[in-house]
Parts: structure tokens; C-alpha cells; sequence
């Protein structure tokens, strides 16, 4: 965990100081990517510690944008708004939670895959409360002590400053007692039980926990965007954002970084290729996905396995020239 903490620390030197010497689209890209860390470290936390299938993701980053897009309509500020969509979050992830406790692994991932596509519907057809597919326009950006937050550098700042207090959080949480739940829920839930880990409730803690940082990020989302519609909380956001999970590194605290890069940055920088952008990006993904089964973050681990073999290797083989000797 020190490394990661000062790996955090020095990626978060190194946002705070470019930002300044770039245009209002890269400003705006970074701003996404920052959501997007957000919101992956939920599921991060829910499919890479706690083991749970989830591919709903995006309904609670929808039901977050949409809460304070809603509550900021009706008058209310963005500070009220963002901890009600954490609190919505909270409460609905705790009911997704409840499949869980009775199916796992493919049957999770579709009764997830369900429920992302109710709440859509919901998005999309219950014009009265959503808009629907007019979606909500005019979403101001806060305003923090007095401090106007309009701007797209001061909003970055206000963004980066969100993700790394979310993962300040998420990192003391994974090195409680609870972080250590967690992972014994994913490594063996029987044994998890057998030592007295309530393993219902880490489960409905998994997805809880994990929605309240999809909440979040959607909260900052709707104001970065200043107008949501249904479109961005369909499935298929879900599946980028378990991608995103997988292609990081689930388990590892940094993978939401890389992962979120390789989701949103990647496809900018392929831009050149026009037509065969998504085909490139597709493929680009699923070699990932066969080199590196693990992630991205796997890469030192991985090499450590192998000088770990070598050495044993060479220990074995010195051990038969010494025993065969006279």
C-alpha cells in the first residue's frame, strides 16, 4: 500500500501542475477521466476486491447525475445534491445487493445487466421526473466558499480534488479490517464464513459502497456536462466501465487509473484511424485481454513470478549438481 500511496501522491503532482498549459478540450478530457476514476473505483472495489459480478455500474453513475440534476432544478444546491445522490446510491445498491446473496458469477452479471436496463427505461421514458430523452439542460457548476467553479480549469481542480479524496477513503478503507473482508469474501467465501465474516453483509457492503462512488462521480459528471440525457447510462457505459476494471487491474488499488485511461484517452489518441477507430480499439483490448489476463497493473507481479522461477530453477539445478557429485 506505501506504493501505492506514493504513486497516488506523485500522479496527483503531476495533474496539478499540467493542466495549466492545456487547451479547453484536453482540460475536459482529463476532467472525464478523472470521473471515470471515480466511478471505476466502486466497481474496482465491488468486482476486483469483493468478487461480486456486476454489470450495472452505470445505472447508480446515472442515478447520481440524475439526482443532482434533479434537486439543482428544483432550486437546490449542489452540495445538498451530492450527498443525497451518494445516500440514493447507498440505499439502492444495498437492494442490488440482495441477488447476490442468492447467485453468483454469469447469473450475477445478468441480473445486474437487468437492472442497469430497468433504470434506463426509467430514464428514458418517465419524462415527468428525467425529462427523457430531452434529458436535463442548464446544470450549473458549484460554487466552493465563494469560489466560482465555472471554469473549465477550476472545475478540473474541484474534479481532481473529489478523486483524490475518494481514494484517500477507499485506500484507508482497504487497509481496515473491512478491506480485509473484502478480499476473503473474493478469495474463499466459505473459509470468509467459517472465520466469522458475515458474508452477507460484505456483499451488500460491496455493492453499497461501490454505487456510492458511481453517485459521486455522476454528481460531478451532470455538472461537468452541464446537460444528461439517458444515452450515457446504458448498458453498454457499463460494460466499458468493467472493462475499464478488468483491463486495469481488478484488485489492484491503481487500476481504476490505467484501466479509465485505456477507456477514455486510448480512443482520442486513436482518433486518426477514422473509420477503423473502434476496430482498433477493439483489438487493442482484447490482445490485452489474452497477454494479460490480470491487467495492467499485473506486469511487475508477473515479472517477479518469473525471476522467482528462474531462481528456483537455478537453486534445483545446482541442488542435482551438488547431489550427484562425488
Amino acid at each position: 500500500m506505501k506504493k501505492s500511496t506514493f504513486a497516488m501522491l506523485a500522479a496527483a503532482a503531476i495533474l496539478l501542475a499540467l493542466p495549466p498549459f492545456l487547451k479547453n478540450y484536453g482540460l475536459y478530457l482529463l476532467t472525464y477521466w478523472l470521473v471515470f476514476i471515480i466511478a471505476t473505483m466502486g466497481l474496482n472495489l465491488t468486482v476486483g476486491y469483493a468478487g461480486q459480478k456486476s454489470l450495472g455500474h452505470a445505472a447508480f453513475f446515472g442515478i447520481g447525475a440524475y439526482t443532482v440534476a434533479i434537486l439543482m432544478k428544483a432550486g437546490l444546491s449542489f452540495w445538498i445534491g451530492l450527498p443525497a445522490a451518494a445516500l440514493m446510491c447507498f440505499v439502492v445498491g444495498i437492494i442490488l445487493g440482495f441477488p447476490a446473496l442468492r447467485v453468483q458469477t454469469i447469473y450475477l452479471a445478468f441480473a445486474t445487466l437487468g437492472f442497469n436496463t430497468a433504470i434506463w427505461l426509467v430514464m428514458r421514458n418517465e419524462e415527468w421526473l428525467t425529462g427523457g430523452t430531452f434529458g436535463i439542460n442548464n446544470i450549473a457548476r458549484p460554487r466552493f466558499f465563494g469560489l466560482s467553479l465555472e471554469s473549465n480549469l477550476a472545475y478540473y481542480y474541484f474534479a481532481l480534488a473529489v478523486a483524490v479524496v475518494m481514494g484517500a477513503l477507499l485506500l484507508g478503507l482497504l487497509r481496515s479490517p473491512w478491506g480485509k473482508a473484502f478480499t476473503a469474501l473474493r478469495d474463499n467465501p466459505i473459509r470468509a464464513e467459517s472465520l466469522g465474516i458475515d458474508t452477507r453483509a460484505y456483499t451488500l457492503l460491496s455493492f453499497a459502497i461501490g454505487a456510492v462512488y458511481a453517485g459521486v462521480a455522476g454528481a460531478v459528471f451532470a455538472s461537468l456536462v452541464q446537460f444528461i440525457e439517458p444515452a450515457p447510462f446504458a448498458v453498454s457505459a457499463s460494460i466499458m466501465m468493467y472493462l475499464m476494471v478488468v483491463v486495469g487491474g481488478p484488485g489492484y488499488f491503481l487500476g481504476p487509473v490505467l484501466g479509465a485511461a485505456v477507456g477514455v484517452v486510448l480512443p482520442e489518441w486513436l482518433r486518426f484511424a477514422q473509420a477503423w477507430y473502434l476496430f482498433v480499439f477493439g483489438a487493442a483490448v482484447v490482445l490485452l485481454m489474452i497477454w494479460l489476463p490480470d491487467g495492467l497493473l499485473s506486469i511487475p507481479d508477473r515479472i517477479k513470478a518469473r525471476r522467482q522461477a528462474r531462481a528456483a530453477s537455478a537453486a534445483r539445478a545446482a541442488a542435482v549438481v551438488v547431489g550427484a557429485g562425488p
